[in-house]
């Protein structure tokens, strides 16, 4: 996110976001690991429809960051996902995912999954 322009992007390229069987079980660990009253005020906000589930609009940043799925993490830097705000980041021929994906975040796992 260091050269990325993400502040200010409300999270409205985050999503649709597809996920790994692995990356489901990261980021359950990680929700499990939060807060109560952390994890509670990040299923409560509003979502723009269709963006990611853990995007936590109050603070403008990935609500679970350390485990984010790794589409996330190569966001902005292959020419398949560049950044709109900042194209010429995508120096990296085009990403393709390594394991199957299983579903996508807010269409076919919400927060009821994460419970």
């Amino acid at each position: 996110m260091e050269n990325l322009p993400c502040k200010g992007c409300r999270g409205l390229c985050c999503g649709p976001v597809p996920v790994t069987e692995r990356e489901l079980k990261i980021i359950k660990k990680k929700i499990r690991s939060m807060p109560h009253k952390q994890r509670l005020a990040l299923e409560k906000q509003p979502r723009f429809y269709g963006t990611c589930i853990f995007y936590d609009l109050e603070k403008d940043r990935c609500g679970i960051y350390s485990a984010r799925p790794e589409i996330c993490r190569v966001f902005g830097y292959h020419k398949n996902l560049s950044c709109f705000r900042k194209p010429e980041l995508a120096t990296k021929d085009n990403w393709t995912a390594k394991e199957k994906h299983v579903g996508i975040l807010s269409k076919d796992f919400t927060w009821k999954d994460f419970k």
